[in-house]
């Protein structure tokens, strides 16, 4: 069931297969000066009318996007965890509506709020936290990343988050973000260690994490899934740490993190002899390999969004978009 992904699913490196022709560039200005050496100079990765503007054009494709069941128009602005999610469940669409999307409902974000992040090297990022018109009351929380002057803002993470969960963020006198460095030790984990701390804690429970859907609450939906008559599920659990799946750290007032972070998880169906797996959806039918006979092998990646406090304290894991990537029959 382990496969090793990393290489393959990096995007920046299968630019050429996944991403199409690069929008013409966002310059970065710093009190109107163009940055020269980007990777030495500590500045805002984006002014707030370029942060604007990014989500703007994300929104557009998006949408457009959804409409025609085609991910090639917004494979632009995507990359990560939510690129593969996003591109996933357009290639199911398309398969199963080759016309378009009848039911699509155009999303539309409001009351935007952007944290710019204030730092020397790349990638380049910045958070938003809006409303919208989909997912109830909830806050959608999105991070665009760049990693030169030539790429367009993508967004890698996407997560939705209730209102009164979105902490506040740490600013300088300029209203500028700041980043927390993957190894920062004054946290209870290293942004650097989340990933594979939370697929470990998913297989074996343990004490980092605080009680919650996205923790203890997905283990014990496991648990009642595990073993049902005629059927047994397997769980396989992986952290993913490099390229565009990396962690993104924003410090917040209290002096901990809010952190963005990804996971590669896998789900084996196996039927007991006689028996057979039920019938997957028309969405899974259409990224399956193989015929299903005895098993079914479900591919998903998620994206996660936690606080992680000073040292001393749990991680709360306040929000998951997780979504299937591929399957396999045997």
């Amino acid at each position: 069931m382990t496969r090793d992904r990393s290489p393959r699913r990096l995007r920046r490196r299968d630019r050429n297969a996944l991403i199409a022709t690069s929008l013409t560039a966002l310059s970065l200005t710093a009190s109107g000066c163009v940055v020269v050496h980007g990777e030495r100079e500590v500045l805002p990765a984006a002014t707030r009318a370029e942060a604007a503007k990014a989500l703007q054009q994300f929104t557009d494709a998006y949408n457009n996007a959804d409409r025609a069941y085609d991910r090639s128009l917004d494979a632009d602005h995507v990359t990560g965890a939510f690129g593969d999610i996003d591109g996933a469940r357009l290639k199911a669409g398309h398969v199963n509506s080759p016309s378009g999307n009848t039911g699509h409902t155009p999303l539309k974000l409001s009351d935007a709020k952007y944290t710019i992040v204030k730092k020397a090297g790349w990638p380049r990022w910045f958070v938003v936290d809006a409303a919208a018109n989909k997912g109830g009351a909830a806050r959608w929380l999105f991070v665009f990343t760049r990693h030169d002057l030539a790429e367009p803002w993508q967004a890698a993470y996407v997560t939705l988050v209730a209102p009164g969960n979105v902490p506040e963020f740490k600013k300088d006198k300029d209203g500028w973000g700041e980043a927390v460095p993957a190894a920062s030790a004054s946290l209870a984990v290293e942004p650097q260690q989340l990933s594979r701390q939370y697929a470990t804690y998913l297989q074996s429970g343990g004490s980092v994490f605080a009680d919650g859907a996205h923790t203890s609450g997905w283990r014990k939906d496991r648990a009642k899934e595990a073993k049902k008559p005629g059927l047994v599920r397997q769980f396989i659990d992986e952290p993913l740490t490099s390229g565009d799946y990396a962690p993104l750290a924003l410090r917040t007032a209290d002096g901990g993190a809010l952190v963005f972070f990804t996971t590669h998880h896998y789900e084996k169906q196996t039927a007991a002899a006689g028996t057979s797996v039920p019938t997957p959806g028309d969405d899974v039918k259409a990224l399956t390999k193989g015929e299903v006979k005895q098993s079914l092998t479900l591919e998903l990646m998620s994206n996660e969004v936690a606080l992680d406090p000073k040292a001393g304290g749990k991680v709360s894991v306040l929000g998951r978009i997780q979504g299937l990537t591929g399957a396999e029959g045997s």
